[in-house]
């Protein structure tokens, strides 16, 4: 055991050793300076010729959010006729079948989305042409289009008075292909040499050792699972996502594919810092958010280590701790370091099926998801936290009585409403439609929606309800992580999920940049002896405790109905 706890804490400092520099290297390609991808110029410029672009035009931030969204909604478009017709399109050697129209829905939105919750089992679900020129391919721009949006939030913290957020265009270009696009060929590399697949054959035959024949799908899935990781996405090329041994082959890809989703979200955190010229408020938001990973990560990390309770008042040992879905490959350590960092950051990959994890660990992951915010996605993870910002100096403001300022802005009531409504918004879809479910579930009538409780739930009581919560907290938090006792490939699932998703990406991303836009078009205020400072260790504290306030009364009910009552179920 005390090499599996060492093997986790090398991951995280060889994270930090590789997002430091990395970081840097961000805030220099979005300042403009001198790289040694600079060499990527010339295809960057012929981009934007061929597609009529104007990379030097400013952006309001209205202008901003209407190319984000305007080219998410092509990107919807394309992927929607792909998936609902690749049973009889090109490159399926498999020969598997076209999605249904739901669930082509639902699949669409969850990788435009970056969410890539899957109610499709991966080899068996998508095509190889899918796979690539869709799913891929999403996965890298729904990354760029997240940290892009940050981008323009930092384009506004920047300058003391602006209207300019920054040209959407220009930014979600330059993260392709001088961040996402050559990192992920290091990585596709590793992993191929490692044993990840990248041939374009269908499935193999293969003999076990016990003399049965099976057929193995395979396919190019080495750089897609690059992606999928270091663009903090998720989707599996096969169904066992990174517990299965060809996408994720050994502890040494469990660590690469481990420090590869945990880089770019603590990278951007230290480029913050150099590009806006603020170190220690990326030092002190780095230590808020670090700080909620351990409260997440230390009880996950020892209920697994020690084992199910219910198993242990039977006096039967687990040496192992509890083992029950995980890979005897990386063990209850490594299995929960992963399902707490995949959740908080919005990765959604599993090396260990998150329905057999200890009622405390799924309450650990939900509050990672529920607060969205500690580390969080490629991008989005700071624009989540910048709300609970904007709510804490407020509160702060009205603590000391005078009007809320952040970096030299007056923070005033449209501001906070906007924070307000993101913030209840993401309360109101989990347990809306958390207890929509409930209700159709326990609905028997004659209406051609009812449903049996069998057919949707394979656990009954409380982790039945833990798994219903578990789908719309991992969609509205862009996520798509499950608890996979929960059968979700039906009408009611892929159209909710897809509905959740759309609210939970974009709604958390429109009011960032809008507040960012509306403080950085009003007068600059220069600091005094009164003005609150966002880079002080108290700030931070506050901070903090904002943010566990704001979740403990947004979410502690159902939580109560679910993980918690599970828990104590357990250990009477």
């Amino acid at each position: 055991m005390f090499t599996e706890l060492t093997g986790v804490i090398v991951t995280f400092l060889l994270t930090l050793l590789i997002a430091f520099p990395l970081g840097r290297y961000i805030a220099r390609v979005y300042r403009g300076d001198r790289t040694l991808l600079d060499f990527m110029g010339p295809l960057e410029r012929f981009i934007f010729r061929i597609c009529g672009i104007d990379p030097t035009k400013k952006m309001s931030w209205k202008e901003f959010l209407k190319a984000m969204l305007t080219i998410n909604l092509l990107w919807f478009i394309y992927a929607f006729v792909l998936f609902l017709f690749q049973g009889k399109l090109p490159m399926n050697p498999d020969g598997n079948p076209s999605m249904s129209p739901d669930l082509t829905f639902n699949t669409a939105i969850s990788f435009l989305v970056n969410c890539n919750l899957q109610d499709y089992s991966g080899e068996t679900g998508a095509t190889y042409l899918t796979q690539l020129f869709v799913i891929t391919f999403l996965q890298f721009v729904s990354a760029a289009t997240g940290i892009a949006c940050l981008v323009a939030l930092l384009n506004g913290l920047k300058e003391k008075t602006t209207q300019n957020l920054g040209n959407f265009w220009m930014i979600f270009t330059k993260t392709i292909t001088r961040i996402l696009l050559p990192i992920c060929v290091v990585i596709a590399v590793l992993l191929a040499f490692h044993g990840t697949p990248t041939s374009y054959d269908g499935k193999d035959t293969v003999i076990t050792m016990q003399g049965d024949t099976v057929q193995v799908s395979r396919g190019p899935a080495a750089g897609m699972i690059a992606i999928k990781h270091l663009g903090t996405n998720g989707g599996g090329w096969f169904g066992a996502n990174s517990a299965h041994p060809l996408e994720n082959p050994d502890y040494f890809t469990n660590i690469l594919e481990m420090v590869a989703q945990l880089l770019i979200p603590i990278a951007m955190i230290f480029a913050l810092g150099f590009y806006i010229n603020r170190k220690k408020f990326a030092y002190v938001t780095f230590a808020v958010m670090t700080i909620g990973m351990l409260c997440l990560l230390i009880p996950t990390m020892i209920t697994e280590i020690h084992g199910n309770p219910a198993i242990a008042r039977m006096g039967i040992a687990q040496p192992m701790g509890a083992m029950e879905g995980k890979e005897v490959r990386f063990g209850p350590a490594a299995s929960a370091f992963w399902s707490i960092v995949t959740t908080i950051i919005s990765t959604g990959s599993v090396n260990s099926m998150h329905d057999s994890s200890m009622a405390l660990s799924g309450l650990m992951q939900l509050l990672g998801m529920m607060v969205n915010a500690f580390y969080g996605g490629c991008g989005v993870g700071i624009l989540n936290y910048y709300i609970y910002v904007i709510i804490a100096v407020f509160i702060a403001g009205l603590m000391v009585g005078r009007t809320p300022e952040f970096m030299g802005h007056k923070v005033e009531a449209r501001e906070v409403k906007i924070a307000a409504l993101v913030t209840l918004l993401s309360a109101f879809l989990i347990k809306g439609f958390t207890a929509l479910a409930c209700y159709v579930l326990v609905y028997h009538g004659n209406a051609p929606w009812a449903v049996k409780p069998s057919a949707w739930l394979n656990n009954p009581r409380y982790h039945g309800f833990s798994e219903m919560l578990y789908q719309f907290t991992s969609t509205n938090a862009n996520n798509g992580s499950g608890f996979e006792g929960l059968a979700d490939n039906n009408v009611f699932w892929n159209v909710t999920g897809g509905i959740v998703m759309i609210l939970g990406r974009y709604l958390p991303i429109i009011g960032p940049i809008a507040i960012a836009g509306l403080l950085a078009n009003k007068k600059y205020i220069p600091e005094s002896s009164g003005t609150l400072k966002a880079d002080s260790l108290t700030f931070g504290i506050m901070v903090f405790v904002v943010i566990i306030i704001v979740t403990a009364l947004s979410y502690f009910p159902p939580l109560a109905l679910g993980p918690i009552a599970e828990y104590f179920s357990l250990k009477a």
